[in-house]
């Protein structure tokens, strides 16, 4: 399934255009076998994918969805006549615009990065994709040596919320992930700077 990602959340707050059946629920997902092998068969909640044939479900309409569970406003489709080729001219804009907004809200309850913290990051940006340009080997040992302090202080950070024994859910909306991932995420800063 094709995403809309984000690059700070990832696949946590993956969307799509949803599939919406005429009763407003959205079906189960379903499997498309693009080949001859098991890697060609794909799982899809896409709504085009619901075209009622090989005892797929029909849909009327289209939402903006995300992996975190939310749903937007459905958007209705005429599917009479339309071919499978018509599919291409179906504007899926307004689902994606209603995604962005809750992306925009999910940022909004995230922690916030100190100012100076996103400026010093910001800048330090900037310098390394100059030194990248202009003396690569030495850009990759400036990366080296930020990637031994991040993973450094990425144990401390990691080690201090494991410490507090945290409620996985508010470390989960603080960071824009989900609990799991974000138990699972302190769990992997944890083990990759000290396994």
């Amino acid at each position: 399934m094709e995403l809309w990602t984000q690059e700070e959340f990832g696949e946590s707050h993956g969307g799509y255009a949803g599939a919406v059946l005429p009763d407003g629920s959205e079906p189960k997902p379903v499997y498309l076998d693009f080949g001859s092998s098991a890697a060609s068969i794909v799982e899809t909640r896409e709504w085009w994918a619901y075209d009622g044939r090989l005892s797929r479900p029909l849909t009327v309409g289209f939402r903006g969805a995300c992996m975190c569970g939310w749903r937007g406003t459905a958007y209705p489709v005429d599917r009479a006549g339309m071919s499978y080729d018509d599919l291409a001219d179906v504007d899926v804009l307004p689902a994606y615009e209603d995604w962005g907004e809750h992306i925009e809200a999910v940022e909004r309850r995230t922690i916030p990065v100190p100012e100076e913290v996103s400026d010093t990051i910001d800048r330090l940006h900037l310098q390394l994709a100059n030194l990248a340009d202009q003396a690569p080997v030495a850009a990759l040992r400036a990366i080296g040596e930020l990637e031994r302090l991040t993973q450094s202080l990425a144990y401390e950070a990691a080690y201090s919320i494991k410490d507090d024994e945290p409620e996985w859910e508010t470390i989960g909306v603080a960071l824009g992930l989900d609990a799991d991932r974000a138990r699972r995420l302190t769990l992997r800063y944890l083990l990759r700077s000290h396994g």
